[in-house]
């Protein structure tokens, strides 16, 4: 008698078990979050690809309800936000460069909306949270492999603009570069735009007639250019490689996963205050991180970047955070 009630425990227990584990794995769909992405460029384009893939990873767990609209202009950009937030979506995720009076407006306007924008500046009310993309750290890796990798001891960078989020990723990279290379000297140029692949491949050209033999590509077109010439590059946000064989030597690498993944959580489980997300995009929260085509690179080298790399991740070393302009060297 007592063994048939101790299995009559046994299966009610697994029964319960069972059950929770079944509405656990049907939250997600019953209770999918309503997500909208509003993007000022194609989904294609680098920065705004990481958020789309992310957002579409989370569609396809069934965590969110997923919809999105790309190639948006700043003039229209407020009335697409509204539109989306009449329509009932939960969270809104986008741009706020350039229209950031607009789109904290609309934030204020609409307090039952989570909003999360990439930005330069903080959160604000009580539903406007910011992120970016902090990946200095592999960034600065990427640069230790450019200086070792330079014989002409000139690195060209060709950016789109000149805002703090582009900055620090170009001072990391320059001061990773001067720590393998005391030497190194820098050609900077910025094309203001963030989609010209012409003209940033005419600015790379103009850099390796003036001797530059390694190529940091923050702008589609810069590797085109590399490949031309026989020059290696250096990726970012990004992996290129396979488009560019024995041309990119490393990349700095962007994944928003555990940036968006917090903020569709907060709005599952009610909790989305006003925060800054940007710390989800460093290393140690895999957010970035650094890839290596390790055929192109010295054994040492290699063994140099993982031991800095692992200091980072142990906290024992701290990427400089410089937003302010880089210039090229006289």
């Amino acid at each position: 008698m007592q063994k048939k009630l101790l299995w009559s425990r046994r299966l009610m227990l697994a029964a319960i078990a069972l059950v929770a584990t079944m509405m656990t794995a049907g939250a997600s769909y019953a209770q999918a979050v309503k997500v909208a992405a509003i993007y000022t460029l194609p989904v294609e384009q680098q920065w705004i690809s990481r958020i789309h893939i992310a957002l579409t990873a989370a569609m396809e767990r069934g965590e969110i309800e997923y919809v999105y609209s790309e190639n948006v202009a700043n003039t229209d950009y407020e009335r697409v936000m509204r539109e989306y937030a009449d329509a009932g979506q939960q969270l809104i995720v986008g741009e706020a460069f350039g229209l950031e009076r607009a789109a904290r407006k609309v934030a204020t306007d609409y307090a039952d909306t989570a909003f999360l924008m990439g930005s330069s500046f903080g959160p604000s009310g009580d539903n406007f949270s910011v992120f970016d993309n902090w990946i200095h750290e592999p960034a600065y890796l990427s640069g230790i492999i450019a200086g070792a990798a330079t014989e002409s001891n000139l690195i060209g960078l060709v950016g789109g603009y000149a805002i703090p989020e582009v900055n620090r990723l170009m001072n990391a990279f320059m001061d990773g570069a001067r720590s393998a290379n005391p030497e190194v000297k820098f050609l900077v140029n910025f094309i203001d735009s963030w989609y010209d692949p012409p003209k940033a491949k005419e600015s790379a050209f103009a850099m390796m007639d003036a001797g530059a033999d390694i190529m940091y590509a923050e702008r589609f077109g810069v590797s085109d250019a590399a490949v031309e010439r026989g020059v290696k590059a250096i990726g970012n946000v990004i992996d290129t490689s396979a488009d560019y064989p024995d041309t990119i030597l490393a990349s700095a690498l962007w994944d928003m996963g555990p940036t968006v993944d917090r903020a569709i959580a907060a709005v599952a489980e009610d909790r989305f205050e006003p925060a800054d997300y940007g710390q989800y995009s460093f290393m140690g929260y895999g957010g970035g991180s650094l890839a290596m085509d390790e055929s192109l690179i010295p054994d040492d080298v290699v063994s140099q970047v993982k031991a800095v790399e692992q200091d980072i991740m142990d906290g024992l070393f701290r990427v400089n955070v410089n937003d302010t302009e880089p210039v090229s060297d006289n």
